[in-house]
């Protein structure tokens, strides 16, 4: 298998960066996206970390942020994002940056405070309002009733409204208190003020008709107004306990309608006073956020590339001058050329006058796996590494499932009508993949739509071939090139005398011998009264086909990796037993499946035998007595060969390599020596035969010439 299906190359190197172009050089390498670095500190806290400091300032900077965005989504404010992808800013511009988020922090803060006190001042004020209209109201309708002389109401409303009541030869004055509650809390505030008052007190309510906002969370809340009437300090104290657990808010209410009447107007001057306050703080608010909106998705690439740099020179080590970096990082051999001139490029921006270095090491430690991808390989890349990364140098399913995939998928769909929709919605986000994304849908939905746009596009396709070979349009037959079967020794009275036609293939005037329908099923099978079986029994059949097809060709891969690998052991106690196993049960009943269509024509369709009776039969050793019932001669011998042989793979599947490898671990063979050095240490590879690697820059001394890769 050639190198197109395999993993790229990889080399383990080591890196010696200046101080001062260590930075850089981390930025554009993490640009280039080739090269992944190994952890030199594994026994070093996290908190103990050369530049833990920085990276516990970019988190800061991302906390900002965060509360940034929030703010925004909150006031409903729309995200610019122009796909723009800007480099990580110098290490001098992290300050600015900082400073930037301190004072929009600072100022979003102090705006939602004032906010919030104001809108506070502005629901009191509010609620205050109405409780001078409601109760306004509710003493101008007891006067009313008192002045027409209401039998019912004059002697409660006097006593109520007037406060003069001769009890004992004593006159009495009522007090009350009001206030507003929530509307659900009302109920039980009512019960709560009888019991506890054991009715001595009387209660008027109405609900304010405009639902109120709170000032915390902003959501709308429906309130009530009310006004308790009662007599004596002990009621009174006990009132307001009971209002104060249920969280009633009290207000002052002035009990002369003169000083109602002008406490009113001063509220409504005060409130349109907080509304113009309130307008020009939310005005100041949103042009902050604007503001910020056009930024932020910048600011969160540049914090998170200052954060991802110094995470990575977090895993380090400093020789012993502190005047240098010593890295060591797995890199595709094919692209060392670009990962140098990215180190050049580094080293420049920096403005060092010392040159990067980069050694190629040598080890036997396996490398990580890396495929090379584009926008059309890496949904399905993604798609096979969902269920399992392949070792180094292993062939790489990912290509071949770019047909095999949309297939399978395509047999198990098979509408015509269906899948064009599903094609046609495919190329339009291919058609348009620039635009949308650009638009960057934070909906995660959409974007596993989008990143499946061409696997989606394939399997439309794929479904449209198989809906045509299944001859199914949206559930529905056509009948495109005419029918193969023909009606023409029946009559018009049989077909009106008979629900039920049954038509006999063997007939030459109702089946054309030899001209089936030259693509797809016959349409006359969708009227079929045995659609479903005929249907059903040909999928199935096919499906098995295709499925041990596909096994068959994933057993075949693993040969090419234990040739690669030069694995005799694989080879025969693996890949053998596998081939013959699945060939001796799955590739014989593909086998019987075609030779059943193939023998058994529609004269003698009647003697076939079923195909899973055969192969349960033939697991059980049960045989049919009669010659004339075996699909071909020596069936017998056959199959009870084929069973004894897969029998005996299990055997040689389950325990040949494990004893290999038992014997090669208790011998000692594993700890094999490349250039003198065991598989489990690396050491720096000439550039040349006889020529020494290129030493670290002055002042750099690097702290071991072989170091332990695990």
């Amino acid at each position: 298998m050639g190198s197109l299906f395999r993993s790229e190359e990889m080399t383990l190197a080591q890196l010696f960066l200046q101080s001062e172009a260590a930075y850089a050089c981390v930025s554009e390498l993490g640009e280039l996206g080739l090269v992944q670095f190994r952890d030199l500190n594994p026994d070093v806290n996290a908190f103990q970390r050369k530049f833990v400091n920085e990276v516990r300032r970019c988190d800061e900077m991302e906390r900002k942020l965060r509360f940034l965005e929030k703010e925004i989504k909150k006031a409903g404010i729309p995200i610019v994002d122009t796909g723009e992808n800007p480099d990580a800013p110098p290490p001098r511009e992290m300050i600015d940056l900082e400073a930037t988020f301190e004072k929009l922090e600072n100022e979003m803060k102090e705006v939602n405070t004032n906010q919030e006190a104001l809108k506070r001042n502005f629901l009191e004020l509010t609620e205050l309002k109405h409780i001078l209209r409601k109760t306004q109201s509710f003493f101008e309708e007891a006067e009313f009733h008192h002045q027409m002389q209401d039998p019912a109401l004059a002697e409660e409303s006097h006593s109520l409204l007037l406060g003069d009541e001769e009890r004992g030869g004593q006159p009495m004055r009522l007090g009350f208190v009001a206030g507003v509650i929530n509307r659900e809390r009302l109920p039980m505030f009512e019960r709560m003020l009888w019991r506890a008052c054991r009715g001595n007190v009387f209660l008027r309510q109405t609900e304010i008709e405009t639902p109120l906002e709170d000032p915390v969370t902003g959501d709308q809340v429906h309130k009530c107004v009310f006004i308790i009437f009662f007599q004596g300090d002990q009621l009174k104290s006990r009132v307001k306990k009971i209002c104060e657990g249920f969280r009633a808010t009290l207000y002052p209410c002035p009990e002369t309608p003169a000083e109602r009447r002008e406490m009113a107007i001063g509220v409504m001057t005060r409130i349109e006073d907080l509304q113009t306050v309130l307008n020009q703080t939310q005005d100041h608010r949103h042009r902050v956020l604007v503001s910020a909106a056009k930024n932020i998705r910048v600011w969160f690439i540049k914090a998170r590339k200052i954060k991802a740099i110094y995470h990575t020179l977090n895993l380090f080590n400093l020789d012993v001058t502190q005047k240098c970096l010593i890295a060591e990082c797995w890199c595709p051999v094919a692209d060392l050329e670009r990962i140098q001139l990215a180190l050049r490029r580094g080293t420049e921006h920096s403005g060092s006058s010392v040159p990067s270095i980069l050694n190629r090491m040598t080890t036997k430690q396996s490398p990580p796996t890396y495929h090379k991808t584009n926008k059309f390989t890496s949904a399905f890349q993604a798609l096979v590494d969902s269920y399992g990364v392949a070792s180094y140098s292993e062939v790489n399913p990912g290509p071949f499932t770019i047909i095999t995939f949309p297939f399978l998928f395509a047999v198990m769909f098979g509408d015509a009508g269906h899948g064009l929709i599903m094609a046609l919605f495919g190329l339009w986000m291919v058609w348009r993949e620039k635009q949308l994304m650009n638009q960057r849908k934070d909906d995660g939905t959409w974007s596993i739509f989008f990143g499946g746009r061409y696997i989606i596009l394939l399997m439309g396709c794929f479904s449209i071939y198989t809906g045509f070979i299944y001859n199914d349009f949206f559930s529905k037959s056509l009948n495109i090139f005419g029918s193969s079967w023909h009606m023409a020794n029946i009559s018009d009275e049989d077909i009106k005398n008979n629900e039920m036609l049954e038509l006999d293939p063997n007939v030459t005037a109702i089946y054309t011998p030899g001209s089936p329908y030259p693509f797809g099923l016959d349409p006359i099978w969708n009227m079929a009264e045995n659609k479903i079986t005929f249907l059903n029994s040909f999928k199935m059949k096919m499906s098995v086909t295709l499925g041990v097809i596909q096994m068959t060709f994933g057993i075949c891969l693993s040969l090419s990796n234990y040739r690669f690998f030069k694995d005799p052991v694989s080879m025969f106690s693996v890949f053998i037993p596998q081939l013959l196993f699945l060939m001796c049960i799955f590739g014989y009943m593909v086998f019987i499946v075609f030779f059943k269509w193939i023998v058994y024509d529609a004269s003698i369709s009647y003697k076939a035998p079923s195909l899973l009776i055969t192969m349960i039969n033939m697991f059980l050793f049960k045989f049919p007595d009669s010659q004339d019932d075996y699909m071909y001669s020596g069936q017998k011998g056959f199959q009870i060969f084929l069973v004894l042989m897969a029998v005996a793979c299990v055997p040689c599947m389950l325990f040949i390599k494990p004893f290999f490898e038992w014997r090669a671990h208790k011998s000692g063979k594993r700890t094999v020596r490349v250039n003198g050095a065991t598989e489990d240490t690396a050491v720096i590879m000439d550039q040349d035969e006889g020529e020494m690697p290129p030493r670290p820059p002055r002042g750099c001394q690097a702290t071991r010439k072989r170091r332990s890769l695990i």
